[in-house]
């Protein structure tokens, strides 16, 4: 079964033409928990491969409103464990690596996501995500792949920007959604059609 972990109900709408007899669609809520839970509750349904889609914000140079990417690695840049281990931001007790590896398909540019519970536009950000090759951030996307690497269950995430930092996040956000959410349809067309 193929299952559909999905933020919100306006980027479900997106996706609800593209199912297929035996797909399922989770519509967890934001953060982190809610799409950790809808995930494994998508696994513990018999899900044999995660499909994650919706919409984030840009972050690096030649990044635009509308643009529509595959995630090819995801982090959890809110993770840190470096004080009382010396790990790396984003490194979980169990890994060596910050990141979780997605499934593409080479139709639209790969890039990495960053996932965090809190949306903000600070700057306070920056040094930390570039480090981490960031230029893609959600607050759903790296709790999805977490999950069902532990369970061995491949994921693909696709994500179109409606903001990009430095420019008032919030008021993008609002004002290009439905932008974006046309764009995302597309894509989803294109991957899924």
């Amino acid at each position: 079964m193929r299952a559909f972990v999905i933020a919100m109900e306006s980027e479900a709408k997106v996706v609800r033409p593209y199912l297929r007899e035996g797909d399922r669609l989770y519509v967890c809520g934001i953060g982190k928990v809610n799409a950790a839970a809808a995930t494994q509750k998508a696994i513990d349904d018999g899900a044999t491969e995660i499909f994650n889609a919706g919409v984030a914000g840009g972050f690096g140079e030649g990044i635009s409103v509308g643009d529509v990417f595959e995630i090819d690695r995801a982090v959890e840049y809110d993770f840190d464990l470096s004080l009382v281990n010396g790990t790396g931001v984003g490194v979980h007790d169990e890994r060596r690596s910050p990141y979780f590896q997605l499934v593409t398909t080479g139709r639209f540019p790969a890039k990495t996501l960053g996932t965090g519970d809190r949306f903000t536009d600070s700057t306070s950000d920056f040094p930390l995500l570039k480090s981490l090759g960031v230029e893609v951030r959600d607050m759903e996307g790296a709790a999805i792949a977490h999950v069902a690497e532990r369970s061995g269950v491949p994921c693909m995430s696709l994500k179109c920007i409606t903001n990009v930092v430095g420019g008032g996040a919030v008021g993008q956000f609002i004002g290009n959604l439905e932008q974006a959410l046309e764009r995302l349809s597309a894509a989803l067309k294109e991957i899924l059609g």
